[in-house]
Order: structure tokens, then C-alpha cells, then sequence
């Protein structure tokens, strides 16, 4: 092993597949390595960088809302006497490259799409002292210019990689221990909010390359009998429920899953899309372990999905979701009630989507504001448009209708909290519904764990319903013109009313959860 480490910056919230794929190639080749996480103080990471005294050192940069706080670090770094080269990686960092050495110019160079065999020949460069700008795939500044060499090729065979490393394995549910991996890399789809199509068109090689299943098993295997690792986070954009082979694929994972006996032992969750849901594949994906599912709706109206070109239909929609709630499989969902083309109409026809879906209390409700990510049609419509606005490296956009601004500015003060704090009721519910699933599948059916299910379900509908119900409201109510009239009376006592409901909410959800992990102790005690 090399003395000196390789150093990643990245937040772990979970381990980085991304960073955990080099970190594999570069251990294979000798070199020690360490993840610093993102979010520690300054000046512990300045400490630890002091101590190990790397040559280099790899920054994450995977989405623009990160980049003022990488500049600080990196600015910090510098003026503290770390003077080693800096590279950065990431989404970002591939497709905006220029932009990225402009804001953050302390930066060596910049590597490239996928990182595995590009860091290890830089970090080679570095260690023997030649010529690093030689490496093929990283952009570098050479005076006043920015230099980018040619993109390497992606590896087409993903299975060739070892396994990525991972430094932890903290508890899902119940003491169950889980991680995150890939059955394959790449989206064939080209959503319009969407730029995972363009990071993967821009180099040559196909857009979406799969593992072999024995060999996604084999990962999983390993896992399970050397960390005890119960639960399996897949990360892909489009989990391969179906490839050009039909089902081939996902019988071949599930028969294997079978054979190392793993069936019974583990869960798993998946990303895939509406379209791809079959009830008898679905059916055999529970059996051998799957209990969740995050499916991208995003809209509620065949027009909105148009628009966002995701080639599925409202009614392909509702057969999935059906076929999920059928089979008691656990779904989370994306939503972007809020775009650049929403008007009070096609608002009133989401939330009466969303009041189909989720009128059950079968999954929390959480919208979004679509954001123009760089490199997408959404980004390329609005600047054309004349109505992308960018502050810093984050970009926005208004309404048409400025009382729909008033409507979303409105909504987000009252439920920000309500849907995107830890401890607001979206986060608690996903959760706690989380945990019914892993003890539902994994103890057996429990007749009191079942009513208490029931009644965890009758809080979230209730949830949901005051959430559409507002909302509902509230956009009749700024369609209208009031707002411009009344004195705010109405929206001051509207929003101490979403805030009694919203303590209220979470208040049962906890209650409710507290009583299961009562069934949970005795559960892990027998």
C-alpha cells in the first residue's frame, strides 16, 4: 500500500457508490483511501487533512446546490496550507465543467463522468511524478484556459469492477442493517426535468449498461454473511424489472436470490416506472424479498406527463400503483405538482390525482417544485423563453400567473416543514410506514400489528385529505384575486390552523409508531 491516502470529500449521508467504485479500483492498485464527509466543521477536516497528508484529494460535486459550500471548503483547504492537487467529480462537475472551475478556481482539474479508471490513472500521474494533464477524461486550467481531454470510453462490463467499498452499515428498522448498490448504470428514457440521459449520451458506449443478476446476488450474498446486512437500497434510475429481453433478467435475479437462500433473509427496494409494474412479476419480486418501490408519477394529467415526455399515461399510473397496493409492496413517489406550465386548472387536477392514490393513507403525500436542472430541455425551454432565473448557481423560474407565485410561495411557508423537515409529518410517516413494512415482512403477520397498520394508514389519509383540502382552497382563494383585497386575516389564520394540524398529525403518527416498536422489542427479544 502507498503511504500517503487518497482523500474523497462527499457527503455520507449513506455511502457514495460513486466514490465507493474508485475507492474499490484504487485499493485494487495499492493505494490506501479515506472519505471525509461533507458536512463535518472546517476545521476538523482541515486537521485530519493536516495528519494524513494526501497528494490528492477528490470532491464530489454531484448537484449545483452543493457548490457554495464545496467552494468554501475548498477556499478554506487552501488558505489553510493544503496545497495538494484538488480534482472534482460528480453530474455537475462532468456537464458544466467550465462553469465549475469558474466558480471554484483553486480546482487542479476536473475528472469526468464515470470516475473509476480516469482517478486511477491521474492519481498514478500524481503518485509518479509525470504528467497528470496527460490523463485521458479530466479537464484541467492551463493559464487562462480550460483544457479537456478526450472522454474515456465507459466500461461496458460493469461486473469487471470490484465491488465498491463501504466503511458502515447503520440500522434501517429494527436492527436491521442496510446499504445501497446497482444492478446497472445508465436511463433509457428522456424526461424533460431530466440530464441523467445526457451524463450518459456524452461518452461513447450504450446509455444503459446492466449487470449480470448472478453477480447483483453475489454482492448481495457477501454482504449478508460477512456484515449482516439485511436491507438493500438499489440506487439505479431504472431498477431492470424489463430490458430488451423482457423479464429475462429479473427471473434470473430472483431465481438466484432463491438459490443462495435469501429470499426469506433479506429486502430490497427498487426505482422503476409505472409502465414496468406486471402483477405476476411483482408478485414473484415480493416473494423473494422486494418490499418498497420509489416510482417517478411526477404528474397527475396525460398533458402534464407529455410535457414532461415521460411516456406513460395517467392510466398506466393507477394500474401500477393498483398492482403495488394489490400486492402490499410499499411505494414512495416523486410529484411535481409545481412546474412551468402549471395554472390553477392543472393544479385542481393533480390534487384530484393525488386524492385517488392517496385518499388510502397507503402512501404519504409530498410534492415538489420542478427545478430547471443544467443540461435538460425544462432548462434549454426557459432560458429561450426568457424566464430562467439564476441566483448564485441555483436556477428558478415564475408562474405565468402570478397569483399562482402567490399560491406557491403561500403553500411552501405553510408546509415546508410539514413535508421536508425530519421531523414534519411526510418524513415521520415515510418512516414509521417503513417500518411496518420491514416487520410485516420479516416477523410474520402479527393480528395486533395488522390493526395497528390499519390504524397508522386511517392518520396518514387524514393527512393527506387536509393537505389536498388546503391546497385545494388555498388556490381558489388566490385565483380569485382575494388575496390583493383582504387584509391577510384569512392566510394568518389559515397558517395557525396548518400548524395545529400539523403538530397534531405528528403527534399521532409518533404515538402510533412508539406502540410499534413495542411489538418490535418483543419481536428482536424472541
Amino acid at each position: 500500500m502507498k503511504q500517503c491516502p487518497v482523500i474523497f470529500i462527499a457527503y455520507k449521508e449513506y455511502d457514495t457508490l460513486g466514490i465507493g467504485y474508485m475507492e474499490a479500483v484504487l485499493s485494487a492498485s495499492g493505494y490506501k483511501t479515506k472519505t471525509i464527509d461533507l458536512i463535518s466543521n472546517k476545521p476538523s477536516i482541515l486537521r485530519t487533512l493536516k495528519k494524513l497528508n494526501p497528494e490528492i484529494i477528490g470532491f464530489s460535486v454531484i448537484f449545483e446546490e452543493n457548490l457554495e459550500r464545496f467552494r468554501d471548503l475548498v477556499s478554506f483547504l487552501r488558505k489553510g496550507g493544503i496545497n495538494c492537487h484538488f480534482t472534482a467529480g460528480g453530474h455537475y462537475a462532468s456537464l458544466r465543467h467550465e462553469k465549475l472551475f469558474e466558480f471554484i478556481p483553486q480546482l487542479d482539474s476536473i475528472v469526468r463522468f464515470e470516475g473509476e479508471y480516469t482517478m486511477l490513472e491521474l492519481v498514478n500521474h500524481i503518485y509518479q511524478g509525470s504528467d497528470w494533464r496527460k490523463t485521458d477524461g479530466i479537464s484541467y486550467r492551463e493559464t487562462d484556459q480550460i483544457k479537456t481531454n478526450k472522454l474515456r470510453p465507459f466500461e461496458e462490463d460493469l461486473d469487471k469492477l470490484p465491488f465498491p467499498v463501504r466503511t458502515s452499515f447503520r440500522e434501517y428498522a429494527f436492527n436491521k442493517k442496510f446499504t445501497t448498490l446497482i444492478a446497472g448504470r445508465g436511463c433509457i428514457h428522456n424526461c424533460s426535468f431530466c440530464n441523467s440521459r445526457k451524463f450518459y449520451s456524452k461518452k461513447s458506449g450504450s446509455i444503459k449498461r446492466i449487470r449480470k443478476p448472478e453477480m447483483v446476488v453475489e454482492e448481495m450474498f457477501t454482504l449478508f454473511k460477512k456484515n449482516n446486512c439485511r436491507i438493500f437500497l438499489f440506487q439505479d434510475d431504472d431498477f431492470p424489472v424489463k430490458t430488451r429481453n423482457g423479464s429475462d433478467w429479473i427471473i434470473r435475479f430472483c431465481k438466484e436470490l432463491n438459490n443462495k437462500d435469501l429470499s426469506d433473509e433479506i429486502l430490497w427496494k427498487i426505482s422503476c416506472r409505472t409502465d414496468e409494474i406486471e402483477e405476476a412479476a411483482f408478485t414473484m419480486m415480493k416473494n423473494n424479498g422486494l418490499f418498497m418501490v420509489f416510482i417517478g408519477i411526477e404528474e397527475g394529467t396525460d398533458d402534464g406527463l407529455k410535457m414532461m415526455n415521460k411516456g406513460v399515461t395517467v392510466t398506466q399510473n393507477f394500474n401500477g400503483i393498483n398492482i403495488l397496493k394489490k400486492l402490499g409492496i410499499g411505494f414512495d413517489f416523486g410529484f411535481m405538482i409545481f412546474h412551468p406550465s402549471t395554472t390553477h386548472r392543472s393544479f385542481i387536477e393533480n390534487l384530484s390525482f393525488l386524492k385517488e392514490i392517496c385518499g388510502d393513507g397507503y402512501s404519504p403525500i409530498n410534492v415538489d417544485k420542478m427545478i430547471p436542472s443544467y443540461e435538460t430541455r425544462v432548462e434549454k425551454e426557459l432560458i429561450k423563453e426568457g424566464r430562467l432565473k439564476v441566483k448564485g448557481y441555483i436556477s428558478d423560474y415564475d408562474f405565468l400567473d402570478d397569483s399562482m407565485n402567490k399560491l406557491y410561495e403561500y403553500l411552501s411557508e405553510c408546509f415546508t416543514e410539514w413535508q421536508k423537515y425530519p421531523y414534519g409529518v411526510v418524513n415521520l410517516a415515510q418512516w414509521a410506514r417503513n417500518y411496518y413494512m420491514v416487520f410485516l415482512r420479516l416477523s410474520g403477520t402479527n393480528p395486533d400489528v395488522i390493526i395497528l397498520y390499519r390504524k397508522f394508514k386511517t392518520i396518514i389519509a387524514a393527512a393527506n385529505l387536509f393537505f389536498l383540502d388546503s391546497a385545494k382552497e388555498l388556490s381558489y382563494y388566490f385565483e380569485s384575486g382575494k388575496h390583493l383585497t383582504d387584509d391577510n386575516d384569512f392566510l394568518e389564520k389559515y397558517r395557525k390552523k396548518i400548524d395545529r394540524k400539523h403538530e397534531l398529525f405528528r403527534r399521532k403518527i409518533q404515538d402510533n409508531l412508539d406502540m410499534l416498536m413495542v411489538y418490535g422489542y418483543v419481536y428482536q427479544s424472541s
